[in-house]
Protein backbone atom coordinates (compact mmCIF):
# COMPACT_ATOMS: atom_id res chain seq x y z
CA UNK A 1 0.00 0.00 0.00
CA UNK A 2 1.28 3.37 -0.55
CA UNK A 3 1.14 6.30 1.65
CA UNK A 4 -1.88 7.69 1.21
CA UNK A 5 -3.89 4.34 1.30
CA UNK A 6 -2.06 3.43 4.43
CA UNK A 7 -2.58 7.15 5.74
CA UNK A 8 -6.54 6.73 5.17
CA UNK A 9 -6.20 3.37 6.51
CA UNK A 10 -5.37 3.94 9.97
CA UNK A 11 -7.82 7.11 9.94
CA UNK A 12 -10.59 4.87 9.09
CA UNK A 13 -9.62 2.31 11.26
CA UNK A 14 -9.68 4.72 13.85
CA UNK A 15 -12.88 6.23 13.10
CA UNK A 16 -12.02 9.70 12.40
CA UNK A 17 -12.79 12.49 10.24
CA UNK A 18 -10.02 13.66 7.59
CA UNK A 19 -10.51 17.30 9.18
CA UNK A 20 -10.38 15.82 12.40
CA UNK A 21 -6.66 14.52 11.71
CA UNK A 22 -5.94 17.39 9.78
CA UNK A 23 -6.64 19.78 12.88
CA UNK A 24 -4.58 17.08 15.49
CA UNK A 25 -1.97 17.98 13.32
CA UNK A 26 -2.31 21.69 13.41
CA UNK A 27 -3.53 22.64 9.87
CA UNK A 28 -5.85 25.67 9.77
CA UNK A 29 -9.86 24.29 10.25
CA UNK A 30 -10.59 25.84 6.86
CA UNK A 31 -8.23 23.67 5.17
CA UNK A 32 -7.12 20.85 7.33
CA UNK A 33 -9.91 18.18 5.64
CA UNK A 34 -8.10 19.19 2.06
CA UNK A 35 -4.60 18.86 3.37
CA UNK A 36 -5.63 15.78 4.29
CA UNK A 37 -7.38 14.40 1.30
CA UNK A 38 -4.22 15.32 -0.91
CA UNK A 39 -2.39 13.14 1.21
CA UNK A 40 -4.78 10.51 1.11
CA UNK A 41 -4.84 10.52 -2.69
CA UNK A 42 -1.31 11.00 -3.17
CA UNK A 43 -1.29 14.46 -4.52
CA UNK A 44 1.25 15.46 -1.79
CA UNK A 45 3.95 13.14 0.59
CA UNK A 46 4.30 14.07 3.89
CA UNK A 47 7.77 14.71 5.04
CA UNK A 48 9.22 12.55 7.90
CA UNK A 49 8.49 14.79 10.80
CA UNK A 50 4.54 15.16 9.34
CA UNK A 51 4.31 11.86 8.95
CA UNK A 52 5.48 11.07 12.69
CA UNK A 53 3.05 13.57 13.64
CA UNK A 54 0.17 11.29 11.98
CA UNK A 55 1.42 8.20 13.46
CA UNK A 56 1.12 9.26 16.88
CA UNK A 57 -2.09 10.84 16.24
CA UNK A 58 -2.99 7.69 14.41
CA UNK A 59 -1.31 5.59 17.51
CA UNK A 60 0.54 3.10 15.21
CA UNK A 61 4.21 3.45 14.04
CA UNK A 62 5.91 6.08 11.47
CA UNK A 63 6.77 2.67 9.73
CA UNK A 64 3.73 1.09 9.09
CA UNK A 65 1.85 4.63 7.46
CA UNK A 66 5.19 5.11 5.34
CA UNK A 67 5.96 2.88 2.36
CA UNK A 68 8.10 0.34 3.96
CA UNK A 69 11.62 -0.34 2.87
CA UNK A 70 11.61 -4.13 2.38
CA UNK A 71 15.32 -3.96 3.15
CA UNK A 72 15.32 -3.82 6.43
CA UNK A 73 13.28 -6.21 8.73
CA UNK A 74 10.79 -3.46 10.17
CA UNK A 75 10.06 -2.50 6.71
CA UNK A 76 9.46 -5.61 5.57
CA UNK A 77 7.29 -7.21 8.24
CA UNK A 78 5.54 -3.81 7.91
CA UNK A 79 4.70 -4.45 4.40
CA UNK A 80 3.59 -8.36 5.68
CA UNK A 81 0.86 -6.47 7.97
CA UNK A 82 -0.42 -4.32 5.36
CA UNK A 83 -0.46 -7.33 3.31
CA UNK A 84 -3.07 -8.99 6.21
CA UNK A 85 -4.94 -5.50 6.27
CA UNK A 86 -5.99 -5.82 2.74
CA UNK A 87 -7.08 -9.95 3.44
CA UNK A 88 -4.58 -10.87 0.92
CA UNK A 89 -2.65 -12.80 3.65
CA UNK A 90 -3.32 -14.12 6.81
CA UNK A 91 -0.35 -15.75 9.26
CA UNK A 92 -0.66 -19.26 10.77
CA UNK A 93 0.75 -21.78 12.79
CA UNK A 94 0.90 -25.61 11.10
CA UNK A 95 2.31 -28.16 12.91
CA UNK A 96 4.67 -25.68 15.05
CA UNK A 97 6.01 -23.87 11.42
CA UNK A 98 4.73 -20.45 11.03
CA UNK A 99 3.20 -20.13 7.76
CA UNK A 100 2.27 -16.97 5.07
CA UNK A 101 -0.78 -17.90 3.35
CA UNK A 102 -2.94 -16.32 0.79
CA UNK A 103 -6.37 -15.41 2.46
CA UNK A 104 -8.65 -16.66 0.04
CA UNK A 105 -11.81 -17.20 2.66
CA UNK A 106 -12.71 -13.51 1.91
CA UNK A 107 -14.69 -14.18 -0.93
CA UNK A 108 -11.64 -11.25 -2.31
CA UNK A 109 -10.59 -11.90 -6.20
CA UNK A 110 -7.39 -10.41 -5.27
CA UNK A 111 -6.87 -13.00 -2.91
CA UNK A 112 -7.36 -15.74 -5.28
CA UNK A 113 -5.15 -14.09 -7.72
CA UNK A 114 -2.22 -13.80 -5.09
CA UNK A 115 -2.79 -17.66 -4.56
CA UNK A 116 -2.66 -18.37 -7.51
CA UNK A 117 0.80 -16.63 -8.15
CA UNK A 118 2.31 -18.12 -4.99
CA UNK A 119 1.25 -21.49 -6.08
CA UNK A 120 3.21 -21.02 -9.53
CA UNK A 121 6.16 -19.75 -7.80
CA UNK A 122 6.00 -22.69 -4.85
CA UNK A 123 6.08 -25.01 -8.09
CA UNK A 124 9.01 -23.45 -9.61
CA UNK A 125 10.60 -23.60 -6.26
CA UNK A 126 9.68 -27.12 -6.00
CA UNK A 127 10.79 -27.64 -9.34
CA UNK A 128 14.28 -26.37 -8.58
CA UNK A 129 14.65 -28.51 -5.12
CA UNK A 130 13.78 -31.70 -7.13
CA UNK A 131 16.10 -30.71 -9.65
CA UNK A 132 14.39 -30.31 -12.89
CA UNK A 133 15.46 -26.61 -13.47
CA UNK A 134 18.76 -25.24 -12.70
CA UNK A 135 19.04 -21.93 -10.37
CA UNK A 136 19.84 -20.04 -13.06
CA UNK A 137 16.50 -20.87 -14.50
CA UNK A 138 14.49 -20.51 -10.96
CA UNK A 139 16.00 -16.78 -11.18
CA UNK A 140 15.26 -16.35 -14.67
CA UNK A 141 12.03 -17.42 -13.95
CA UNK A 142 11.48 -14.66 -10.82
CA UNK A 143 13.07 -11.72 -12.21
CA UNK A 144 10.85 -11.91 -15.59
CA UNK A 145 7.92 -12.58 -13.94
CA UNK A 146 5.07 -12.64 -14.89
CA UNK A 147 6.45 -12.95 -18.54
CA UNK A 148 7.72 -16.55 -17.88
CA UNK A 149 4.68 -18.10 -15.79
CA UNK A 150 3.36 -20.75 -18.26
CA UNK A 151 1.24 -22.55 -14.45
CA UNK A 152 -2.28 -20.57 -16.21
CA UNK A 153 -3.54 -23.53 -17.69
CA UNK A 154 -6.66 -23.05 -19.43
CA UNK A 155 -8.88 -25.53 -20.11
CA UNK A 156 -12.25 -25.57 -22.12
CA UNK A 157 -15.68 -26.84 -20.01
CA UNK A 158 -18.12 -28.55 -21.52
CA UNK A 159 -21.13 -27.82 -19.13
CA UNK A 160 -23.52 -31.33 -18.38
CA UNK A 161 -26.84 -31.92 -19.75
CA UNK A 162 -28.73 -30.70 -16.42
CA UNK A 163 -26.66 -27.44 -16.40
CA UNK A 164 -27.60 -26.79 -20.26
CA UNK A 165 -31.66 -27.81 -19.27
CA UNK A 166 -31.35 -25.57 -15.89
CA UNK A 167 -30.07 -22.52 -18.60
CA UNK A 168 -32.62 -23.00 -21.08
CA UNK A 169 -35.13 -22.51 -18.31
Amino acid sequence: MATGERIRFFRTLRGITQKYLGLLLGFPESSADVRLAQYESEDRTPKAELTGQMAEALDVSPKAIAVPDIDTMDGLMHTLFALEDRKLLRITNTDGLICLRAEIFDGGIHAADLEQRLRAWQEQSAKLERGEISREEYDQWRYKYPELDTSKQWRKVIPSQELSNLILQ
